[in-house]
C-alpha cells in the first residue's frame, strides 16, 4: 500500500481520503455515463465531468480504501434507473460529482476530475468506446476497449481476492439527489 490521496469536492465542504495505489485508471465512454455526465453537469455550479469525446474519468479504488472524511451531510445518490445497482453520488454543497459505485461490486470508480492534473494517476485505458459517439477519434496512448476485457476483470478479482472478497457498503450516503424534470429534459 502507498500513501493516503487527500480529495475534495470543489468548494472544499466534502473530503475523501483514498489509501494505497488505485486498481485501475480509465476513461469510459459507455452511453450510461454519456447520459449520467450530461445530467451531473446540468446541475447548477456543476463542473463537466464529461471530456471533449464525451468520456468519463475514473480512478477505481478498492471500497475499504475509501472514506468520505467531511461533509457526509451533502452526499446524494443518483440512478438512471430506479432499480439501477449502479449510483453515481455527488456532493450537493457545490454539485461535485464524487464517484460511481456498483452497489453489487467491491471498488468505487471515484470521478477523475477531483485530481489536479499533475496528481491524476495516469490513464491505463479506455473502455467501452464501442457507445463513442459517431466521428470521435480517440488517441492510441492507451488500449481503446470496445468493452471490458479480461485485463480489467483480472485487475478487479485481483483487488476483490485482496480483500478477502468482501463487497462493503457504502452506507455513508445520505438519499436521492433530486434533480429537477427541466434538467432532465435538457439532456
Amino acid at each position: 500500500m502507498s500513501g493516503t490521496t487527500e480529495l475534495s469536492c470543489r468548494c472544499g465542504e466534502t473530503k475523501a481520503s483514498l489509501k494505497g495505489k488505485p486498481i485501475l485508471s480509465t476513461e469510459c465512454l459507455c452511453s450510461d455515463c454519456q447520459r449520467a455526465g450530461s445530467i451531473l453537469g446540468s446541475l447548477d455550479g456543476a463542473q463537466a465531468v464529461l471530456d471533449e469525446r464525451k468520456a468519463t474519468r475514473f480512478v477505481l479504488f478498492r471500497k475499504d480504501r475509501v472514506r468520505c472524511r467531511q461533509g457526509q451531510k451533502n452526499l446524494r445518490e443518483h440512478r438512471l434507473q430506479p432499480d439501477s445497482k449502479t449510483r453515481r453520488v455527488v456532493a450537493t454543497c457545490c454539485n461535485t460529482p464524487m464517484f460511481l459505485d456498483f452497489t453489487q461490486g467491491h471498488w468505487l470508480s471515484v470521478y477523475g476530475n477531483l485530481w489536479s492534473a499533475e496528481t491524476l494517476p495516469p490513464l491505463n485505458l479506455r473502455t467501452m468506446t464501442n457507445d463513442a459517439p459517431e466521428g470521435v477519434e480517440l488517441p492510441d496512448d492507451v488500449p481503446n476497449l470496445e468493452a471490458h476485457n479480461l485485463r480489467f476483470f483480472i485487475r478487479l478479482i485481483v483487488a476483490w481476492v485482496a480483500m478477502g472478497f468482501r463487497t462493503p457498503v457504502v452506507d455513508y450516503v445520505q438519499g436521492e439527489l433530486h434533480i429537477s424534470s427541466t434538467q432532465q429534459d435538457r439532456i
